[in-house]
Order: structure tokens, then sequence, then C-alpha cells
């Protein structure tokens, strides 16, 4: 009996140790994801209130946010410009 305790013990003790691995992993790439974001370069966009409607309901039917969306489209844009 005590020597199913025991393994048991070492078992539990060996999945606590994974979870702080695990742990730090994701710590590490939040930290690295955030780095990422403040690397993200800052512009003024000047837009009309119902171009900024449109981009704005078609932001919330693509679950984004509104400078997500403006962010997604000019990617696309690029690259199908890079296409041709």
């Amino acid at each position: 009996m005590q020597d199913d305790l025991d393994l048991k013990e070492k078992q539990l003790n060996e999945r606590l140790e994974r979870i702080h691995q695990l742990e730090q992993e994701v710590l590490k790439k939040e930290k690295s994801l955030k780095e990422k974001e403040k690397a993200k370069k800052q512009m003024l966009l000047r837009l009309s209130p119902s171009l900024w409607d449109e981009i704005a309901v078609w932001a919330e039917e693509d679950f984004r946010s509104i400078n997500g969306q403006v962010e997604y489209l000019l990617t696309e844009c690029v690259r199908q410009r890079k296409k041709k």
C-alpha cells in the first residue's frame, strides 16, 4: 500500500513539474507576442464617417476590431499586388 502511495506521489510530482514547464513556455510565448505587438508601426488614418461605419460592420462580421480589420484588408491588398 505504501508503495502504491509512493508511486502515485511520484506521478503527481512529475505531472506538476510538467505543468510548471508548460506554464513557463506559455509565459515566454506571451512575452514574445507582446514584444511583437509593440514593434508595430503606428499611423494616423482619417476616414469618412460612412467608410468607418462600413468597416466597423465588416469587422464585427469577421470578429475583428476595426484596427484589426484595416490591417487585414491592407495585408490582403499587398498580397494580391505581389501576386501580379
